[in-house]
């Protein structure tokens, strides 16, 4: 993503436009994983669970997708599922369309059925594939998807791995290493992303990670990093696994993002997991990487979270001017009735204010 991107992405915002989009694109997965949230009670906020509700098939899906896309005019769009590859035959005309349409898309998937060749060779589409853990865990949680299949059926295939962190996974330092090792040295594997286990609040499972792990794990990322170049790491993105935001309106991910589940018209919220996620044990890496670099600093006491914040409430003001504009899910704190109202305009006030104890 390059410069030029950024800033279409900040135009977008001040218009009242999410720049990510992400979609549900299908109910049906051969998959039984556990702690899966898409397929949980509360994934849809108790109103509906992703298994009863209709979706699309065939040309209908490929026109709706194009539509929703062309309607919310996102710079990067994720299909996930279910399973995405379930709908194989509709993404091979989804996927060319999205890159015609100079947008960056990345597909979620197991692996379990095989992947077009075609596909990883279409510009600014990234095909991910979900690998959690070594095959004694993974081959368990994400069966037919083992190893030997997903080996099979991407091939030569270039994509990226995505491992979600689970409990087990941190009983021995030497676990990810050997993750890390074995994927690595893959050629067509082009970079390695981890999550962590993101619980419902009051859950309590075997996937969850105490907060002396989280704690040790932040540290061992780092030292992984910087041993293995094919991993996505910075220390500032291990700290945020640590200390994540405390909500979603303290999420910067959670406000550049709309997601859609699989009749393309419910909404997903408050963030990509639904339901009631404890944010206070939070593990996603998009939201992780967007609140490091929320932190990072732009001039005096400015920092890039300032920034998004007064766009955001910008683009809610100028968005009502837009026929058909819907006040999106980041937009969820006090309404702002005008531009002066936002964050950017109310520091740079108090910046420029006379200081009374020295007048005084």
């Amino acid at each position: 993503m390059q410069v030029q991107d950024v800033v279409v992405a900040w135009g977008r915002i001040l218009t009242g436009r999410a720049p990510l989009l992400s979609i549900e694109i299908t109910r049906e997965c051969p998959l039984h994983c556990p702690g899966c949230y898409a397929y949980g009670e509360s994934h849809l906020a108790g109103e509906a669970q992703l298994k009863d509700l209709t979706d699309f098939k065939g040309d209908e899906l490929v026109r709706r997708v194009l539509a929703l896309v062309d309607r919310h005019k996102p710079l990067h769009v994720s299909l996930v599922g279910g399973e995405p590859l379930m709908r194989k035959r509709e993404l091979d005309q989804i996927l060319p369309a999205l890159s015609r349409r100079r947008i960056f898309t990345m597909l979620v998937t197991s692996g379990v059925i095989p992947l077009p060749a075609e596909w990883s060779d279409l510009p600014r589409v990234t095909i991910a594939v979900s690998i959690d853990g070594l095959p004694e865990h993974h081959n368990v949680r994400r069966a037919p998807a083992t190893y030997e299949r997903i080996l099979r059926n991407a091939g030569e295939i270039r994509h990226n791995v995505h491992l979600t962190i689970t409990r087990p996974m941190v009983q021995d330092d030497a676990y990810l290493d050997g993750y890390m090792n074995f994927w690595s040295g893959r050629a067509n594997v082009r970079n390695i992303w981890t999550s962590v286990y993101t619980p419902q609040r009051g859950e309590q499972s075997p996937e969850m990670l105490t907060p002396a792990e989280r704690e040790r794990l932040g540290e061992t990322l780092v030292q992984l990093a910087a041993k293995y170049p094919k991993m996505l790491m910075r220390p500032g993105v291990a700290r945020a696994y640590v200390e994540p935001p405390e909500n979603p309106r303290e999420c910067t991910f959670a406000k550049m993002s709309v997601n859609y589940t699989a009749d393309l018209k419910t909404r997903v919220e408050p963030c990509i997991f639904g339901g009631d996620p404890d944010c206070s044990q939070c593990g996603c890496a998009v939201s992780a990487g967007f609140h490091w670099m929320g932190n990072l600093p732009v001039k005096g006491p400015l920092n890039m979270r300032h920034i998004v914040n007064s766009s955001v409430a910008i683009g809610s003001v100028l968005g009502r001017f837009r026929p058909g504009f819907r006040e999106l899910r980041w937009n969820d704190k006090k309404p702002v009735q005008s531009i002066t109202d936002s964050p950017l305009v109310q520091i740079a006030k108090a910046a420029t204010a006379p200081d009374d104890r020295r007048a005084s």
